[in-house]
């Protein structure tokens, strides 16, 4: 029988205090059906990293002119007795004592979470054809391994054939572990949890180049049936950011255009029309004074984002602590006026707690947008390089669905320009050595 039903996306839940959300059932007309608790949790375990190093003695000669060029596979035991391969050191030359280079491995790489699961581990002499030939083996386990913490463990090397055949076979050499440490690798959801707020503030492209809002030519247009270009891009990213962000107000600027009453050029007006403050009440509220202002300004330029950022810098300059997270989405018809100053504004604000959202519309080329970027090559500004990586740029007309589906654009938009925002928090924070505050407990 149904009993009742709750739509809820996983930001919320997240986002949610102590990952823990309540909603009333609905569906049954006329009838309360209960309420629906939901609690989050990620997976325990799984985010501790290992670095180890081995060394071998001993080891069979396998090569007829030389001694062995031995590497390690280390595989993974499966909940149905397989085995995957999980690491390969790398080989050491001519040797039957090799000594191999410390290399790091996820827990969950190597046994899922699983301390006591085996983890085999196979010697190999490396040759050339790829015919690689076996020394031998041995099984322990991330238990055992942790243990070698305080002491060298030693392993013997047995190769199974030989065993059988050979009566005074002892083994076929030996490995030790040298070294053995584990770290934690903090995640997204352990800052949200620990009460990082997410700042999400909005800048709106109103330069001449957009075209007459009032003409259907404009990417400012909004016909009776749907929304702009613009609209559709800050709907898309916004509704996402949030459910991140606890009081949902969101300062909400243009640039580009000249503004009543004195028509003076800005780069950065408040939406609203109120400077002393120029939040909006959710991204419904940054929609409404948005095309309140399309009414009211006259678009002009030029396109010049550093002044926003540069305000928005200076917030997130106030709090480094790692307790807030500013991220800035500008969104754009394209051809930027500032670069250098620009440039310059993003390389400052690479060392602060902050993220760049750009999302170009219309049919523009954006190669100074990918530039900006920073994927392919580490931005800079007179000498001076990022320190992170912290803008990231999504063409709009690649997410326009054919069918016009508008629902599926802006999920595939939103998922591709957000998908940077964990990575860049958590570069923010491992720089700053800023671990995640504990939630409290219940």
């Amino acid at each position: 029988d149904f009993l009742g039903q709750a739509f809820v996306a996983l930001g919320e839940v997240i986002g949610s205090q102590r990952g823990r959300l309540e909603r009333p059932l609905t569906g049954v007309p006329g009838k309360r059906c209960g309420t629906i608790l939901l609690l989050a949790e990620e997976l325990s375990n799984c985010r501790d990293i290992v670095t180890m190093q081995l060394c071998a003695n001993k080891l069979d000669k396998k090569d007829f002119f030389g001694k062995s060029d031995p590497f390690l596979v280390f595989y993974r035991s499966n909940e149905d007795g397989t085995f995957t391969i999980c690491h390969k050191t790398e080989v050491v030359k001519n040797t039957l004592n090799p000594v191999w280079q410390p290399f790091t491995i996820p827990v969950r790489a190597l046994c899922n979470g699983d301390y006591d699961r085996t983890v085999k581990i196979d010697v190999y002499d490396w040759d050339r054809d790829g015919s690689h030939d076996f020394i031998g083996e041995f099984a322990t386990s991330y238990r055992e391994l942790s243990r070698a913490q305080s002491q060298f463990t030693v392993y013997e090397v047995l190769n199974p054939r030989k065993k059988c055949k050979k009566k005074k076979y002892v083994n076929s050499g030996t490995v030790t572990l040298l070294s053995f440490s584990v770290e934690s690798e903090f995640t997204f959801v352990d800052y949200i949890r620990g009460g990082t707020q997410l700042n999400f503030t909005v800048a709106i492209d109103f330069t001449a180049s957009n075209g007459l809002p009032s003409q259907p030519t404009s990417l400012h247009y909004a016909s009776p049936y749907q929304l702009s270009a613009y609209a559709l891009a800050l709907k898309a990213v916004g509704e996402i950011i949030q459910d991140y962000d606890s009081d949902k107000l969101f300062p909400a600027y243009g640039f580009g255009a000249k503004v009543p009453p004195d028509g003076k050029i800005s780069h950065q007006f408040p939406l609203n029309n109120n400077a002393e403050n120029p939040s909006c009440a959710g991204i419904e509220g940054v929609l409404e004074s948005y095309l309140q202002s399309l009414r009211t300004v006259q678009l002009y330029g030029p396109t010049n984002f550093a002044p926003v950022i540069n305000q928005v810098a200076g917030t997130a300059a106030q709090v480094t602590d790692g307790s807030q997270y500013h991220v800035l989405l500008i969104i754009t018809d394209g051809v930027i006026s500032d670069m250098l100053q620009t440039k310059e504004a993003i390389v400052t604000a690479s060392s602060l707690p902050m993220s760049i959202i750009i999302v170009g519309v219309g049919p523009a080329e954006f190669e100074a947008m990918e530039e900006l970027d920073g994927d392919e090559v580490r931005l800079s500004s007179r000498g001076r390089f990022a320190e992170r990586d912290i803008v990231q740029f999504v063409p709009f007309r690649d997410y326009v669905d054919d069918s016009g589906n508008q629902v599926l654009s802006m999920a595939r938009l939103a998922k591709d320009v957000l998908a940077e925002i964990p990575e860049q928090l958590l570069s923010y924070m491992k720089t700053r050595d800023i671990k995640p505050r504990r939630a409290d407990p219940e």
